[in-house]
């Protein structure tokens, strides 16, 4: 099944069940499914649940039923004649397809192709620079490692369940010489008084932060909208800048960083949320 279809049932991610193997094309071309999802096809009266992998790219169809289909139908399905007939409680049912829409396909695939060439590359040379790149059994062997340890990744930070404390720990340096200072209270807009609520909820179900009822330093909130249109929820931490010595030793140069990292077949970019 292709986006087109899938969009256009008022279907959704969350409706897709795993399917861990990925697909190989004639052409060598790998795709990645989306996942998978069972549903009825009514055809001529009879019906039968079809289990429809879902993958994100080009077609000019909107599904593809295959041999499962086919054989729980009992159909026999004629390309010459483009027709399908199955047996059905009225008795040899034909479903007849359409040459004129045949032909539109069969257009459109070659205008596509034409484009493709027209944009720099033909599709051949294409081909043939990603199997320069890498060999496509070991592009195989890359995507279903992946898959199998999809559950490692991080997709949003909010997944992260945090770092053991025996790994590494951040404490904050403050001078006790400074007295406590509680900011006076800012009122929120009511838009705004729901980011922070839903950000102080997802700081809490991680264990990021905790709850305390008599606090001694206490900081306003500030509600700050992203280029996404989206409320990023930051603490005016003023008063408690100045009571932390500053780090009397320079970041390092960035071209230090990068020269640290010859050699080593990773890098690693944990953040400590």
């Amino acid at each position: 099944m292709y986006p087109d279809l899938f969009r256009g049932l008022g279907l959704r991610s969350a409706d897709l069940s795993k399917y861990g193997t990925p697909l190989v094309g004639f052409d060598n071309r790998i795709v990645i499914p989306e996942g998978q999802i069972s549903l009825p096809v009514n055809m001529e009266g009879k019906e039968v649940v079809v289990t429809f992998i879902v993958v994100a790219s080009f077609s000019l169809y909107t599904a593809i039923l295959g041999r499962p289909w086919i054989h729980e139908m009992g159909a026999v399905p004629s390309t010459l004649h483009v027709k399908v007939k199955f047996p059905s409680e009225q008795g040899v049912t034909v479903v007849k397809g359409s040459q004129q829409m045949a032909r539109q396909c069969l257009v459109a695939l070659v205008d596509w192709r034409r484009e493709s060439f027209n944009r720099g590359k033909s599709i051949e040379e294409e081909e043939a620079q990603q199997r320069e790149s890498m060999d496509v059994e070991d592009r195989v062997k890359m995507l279903l490692l992946l898959i199998r340890n999809v559950d490692v990744f991080a997709w949003s930070p909010y997944e992260v369940p945090g770092v053991d404390s025996e790994f590494i720990v951040h404490k904050l340096n403050v001078d006790f010489s400074y007295l406590p200072k509680k900011q006076r209270p800012r009122r929120s807009s009511k838009e705004h008084a729901e980011a922070v609520k839903e950000e102080v909820q997802r700081l809490k179900e991680l264990g990021a932060i905790k709850e305390t009822y008599f606090p001694e330093w206490l900081a306003n909130t500030v509600v700050v909208k992203k280029k996404n249109g989206r409320w990023r929820v930051c603490v005016d931490f003023t008063d408690l800048n100045r009571p932390c010595p500053k780090d009397p030793f320079p970041v390092p140069k960035i071209d230090q960083l990068v020269d640290a990292t010859y050699g080593h077949p990773r890098m690693s970019f944990l953040n400590a949320f």
